[in-house]
């Protein structure tokens, strides 16, 4: 939070005399030093208490693609719906597929066709081999039987790169989901026509999400440093406010961060993994991620028993005589509906709780104790 600018300690002075003096001004002269007031009152404590600091996030899935039309065609099946969850591997489209399947048995048969050549000019060089060893023909034949077998294996590996090309191509006609997920919009309809690299939809897997977050770069610092002192008890654990206020079910770990500040905000992003195994998370959905910060023997003041005065906090102190005196306080943080106090009060120490705005500067009170312990017992934390 925001600490305390310090201003003249002589301007504040006097706007507080003035301020409590007019909330006298319908007294008269009656002397309050002189008249117990009977008021509630606390004595301050220290506890152990988990702080928190909530961040905006995006939501996203941790794996979303697009899925995109790998050759030209028009759709000849949509095999899901929207929202509808898919398996790894299960065809969600299937365009067009009567040419491909024509294009491949054409491929087929000139594999086919270049084997056979293959290993008739196999059958040729062994021929032409036992003549040239029995002194028949020369060896100029047999290099050209030689050369003749060589090329016609090359026309079989031509063949076969074709036979597979089109194979792949009939086979780009059936969509399948690279992975399990959720399918998205699907903007397009049977019959359309689609060239290569056109969006079908889009597939979210849902079974985990990250959340990211941008925190300051002093919070950067404070967390890294509470992590390598060992100070964070939760050991990267957050938690994620939906958008409704609601706390999710499942808590999150922070995982990784970015290597760089935004230059224009000062800022890092964090990402934090939340399992879903409901899938109630969706890509691009908002909320906030919850961090948690341990802080050990917090000295806690109720912010209803403070008051600002030239953005300065003050309370009331009871003596030991039972009269009232000013005291300024410098917050730390705050914590629920208290503060967390930094400088100016001290364990032990009783505050006025209620009625500050009735006092000034030793006004006699008669205490009216309320245990910290069931202020704490009563505010939502």
């Amino acid at each position: 939070m925001k600490l305390l600018p310090k201003k003249s300690n002589l301007l504040y002075t006097l706007t507080l005399s003035a301020l409590v003096a007019g909330c006298t001004a319908q007294g008269g002269d009656i002397d309050t030093t002189k008249t117990e007031t009977a008021l509630p009152v606390t004595q301050l404590i220290t506890k152990d208490t988990t702080l928190h600091v909530d961040y905006v996030s995006d939501i996203q899935a941790v794996r979303h693609i697009e899925v995109r039309a790998r050759i030209n065609g028009y759709i000849d099946r949509i095999l899901v719906d929207e929202g509808q969850e898919v398996k790894a591997g299960q065809v969600i489209f299937k365009l067009n597929s009567k040419e491909r399947e024509a294009e491949l048995a054409k491929a087929k048969a000139n594999l086919n066709n270049a084997v056979a050549e293959a290993m008739a000019a196999e059958v040729e060089e062994g021929r032409v081999r036992v003549l040239v060893e029995k002194n028949v023909i020369s060896a100029s034949e047999l290099a050209l039987a030689k050369a003749r077998h060589k090329a016609a294996k090359a026309k079989v590996e031509e063949a076969k790169s074709a036979h597979d090309h089109a194979a792949n191509l009939l086979a780009y006609t059936s969509i399948r989901a690279p992975f399990s997920g959720i399918v998205d919009r699907i903007p397009l309809k049977v019959g359309s026509i689609v060239s290569e690299g056109d969006l079908l939809t889009s597939l979210s897997d849902l079974q985990s999400v990250y959340a990211y977050f941008e925190v300051s770069e002093k919070e950067y610092l404070r967390y890294v440093r509470a992590r390598a002192e060992g100070e964070d008890a939760n050991d990267g654990d957050v938690q994620l406010i939906l958008a409704d206020g609601s706390t999710y079910p499942h808590e999150g770990k922070i995982e990784t961060m970015e290597g760089v500040f935004a230059p224009n905000t000062g800022s890092i992003a964090f990402r934090a993994t939340f399992p879903n195994p409901s899938k109630i998370l969706k890509h691009h959905a908002t909320g906030k991620v919850r961090l948690f910060n341990e802080v050990d023997s917090a000295l806690l003041v109720p912010q209803k028993a403070a008051f600002e005065i030239q953005d300065k906090n003050f309370v009331y102190v009871v003596g030991e005589d039972n009269k009232v005196q000013t005291r300024s306080f410098e917050p730390k943080a705050r914590f629920s509906h208290f503060y967390i106090v930094e400088s100016g009060l001290e364990p032990g120490e009783q505050v006025v709780y209620e009625g500050a705005q009735t006092l000034r500067e030793g006004t006699l009170i008669k205490p009216e104790l309320i245990p910290m312990d069931s202020l704490l017992a009563a505010t939502p934390r």
